[in-house]
């Protein structure tokens, strides 16, 4: 299906029309172009014979101002793409010979694969995109139209990295980053006017310590290899952050183990930290947990610590560095009363919410007298 040409207009001859993109809110209303339909090197104007269709397509400089500047009620049906920089309007006059509208457009190829969440939002199917970025663009126009009348709210649509390509088709669109993760970036849209009521990325970054003291009173404690200037020297207890679906608990031990080699068995969580503008310009969570030491030998991970030993509780925290620091000072002055058993930490206990079904840890200070654990460290 060859179209011919009246006018010069340089184009190139291996752009075709395969999905019929389309970028303006004035034709969202309308069908693609069928595959196949292909342009010769030049096009202005071109005139395209189907059996008892005539299909008309000229150049036209879009309006400057107008919304509803459509296509005469006459027109069976037309289809606005962007080709260099002018908007061409394909239009079909005629009729199929019975008298009906022809079905060159099918409907159901107009809306992404998708479902509705439980906020009056929609989910795009990442397994069901389509192959062409061109296919994409335009279904995904087509889409947001439908979902506007429908009165959805939040679109997402969540890219995997081998269709990275789509990305930039999306932004075009209008959508907006939402998070990215190694094998995908989630992108996002907001339909209503006012503000997005859509929940922002992950605010927070958790990372955890483990206060480690044996029998003879010493501290687990390590050097890193790589540093700040000021921490040249110290010895300070093992630290790391908490893995996607990790406890806090589970993360202490884990942590503790890799970075020294010794064994050990979660107790309370002794105080937490927050601060904010940390890394990535996130908060920080920062969980200081006291650890029963259950092995003693240190095999040291080369990859990250310098050095790991165990250091009498005086010496560690005669170091300068804990001295001079209020919160470092606070913070082993909170484990030394754990240890005395003048205070009591959070301990993990696991229950099952009715809201969600889930079991989750509940980190809390024992009030049953018969629970009471302070006493055993």
């Amino acid at each position: 299906m060859e179209m011919r040409l009246f006018e010069s207009k340089a184009m190139s001859a291996s752009e075709t029309v395969q999905m019929g993109r389309m970028y303006s809110n004035r034709f969202s209303g309308f069908r693609h172009i069928p595959a196949g339909a292909k342009f010769s090197p030049q096009f202005c104007s071109c005139r395209v014979s189907f059996p008892g269709i005539l299909l008309k397509a000229s150049y036209s400089s879009p309006p400057s101002s107008s919304k509803n500047n459509f296509p005469s009620s006459n027109a069976i049906g037309s289809v606005g793409d962007k080709l260099a920089g002018e908007t061409c309007l394909f239009q079909i006059i005629g009729t199929n010979g019975t008298g009906t509208r022809p079905n060159l457009f099918p409907r159901e190829i107009t809306v992404l694969d998708a479902f509705d969440d439980e906020y009056g939002g929609v989910i795009v199917d990442p397994e069901r995109l389509p192959a062409n970025p061109n296919a994409f663009g335009y279904i995904l126009h087509s889409s947001l139209s439908h979902w506007s009348m429908e009165g959805k709210k939040g679109i997402w649509l969540k890219l995997p990295v081998e269709r990275a390509e789509l990305v930039p088709v999306a932004i075009k669109e209008g959508f907006e980053y939402h998070h990215a993760e190694r094998g995908y970036v989630m992108l996002t849209y907001w339909i209503p006017e006012g503000p997005c009521m859509l929940p922002a990325n992950a605010s927070h970054q958790v990372g955890i310590g483990g206060f480690v003291i044996n029998e003879n009173n010493e501290v687990l404690v390590v050097q890193e290899k790589h540093y700040a200037p000021a921490c040249a020297g110290f010895w300070k207890i093992p630290t790391g952050f908490i893995l996607e679906s990790e406890e806090i608990f589970t993360g202490a031990v884990r942590e503790v183990k890799e970075e020294t080699g010794i064994d050990t068995e979660f107790v309370e969580v002794i105080a937490f930290r927050h601060a904010h503008n940390v890394a990535f310009e996130k908060s920080d969570l920062f969980f200081i947990c006291m650890l029963r030491p259950l092995s003693t030998e240190i095999t040291v991970d080369d990859l990250e610590i310098e050095a790991a030993k165990w250091m009498p509780l005086d010496e560690f925290v005669e170091q300068p560095l804990i001295q001079e620091d209020s919160m470092f000072k606070k913070i082993i002055s909170i484990c030394i009363a754990r240890l005395g058993k003048r205070y009591c930490g959070l301990s993990s206990h696991q229950v099952v919410s009715k809201f969600d079904g889930r079991l989750s840890s509940l980190y809390y200070n024992v009030v049953d007298a018969q629970d009471f654990n302070c006493s055993s460290c």
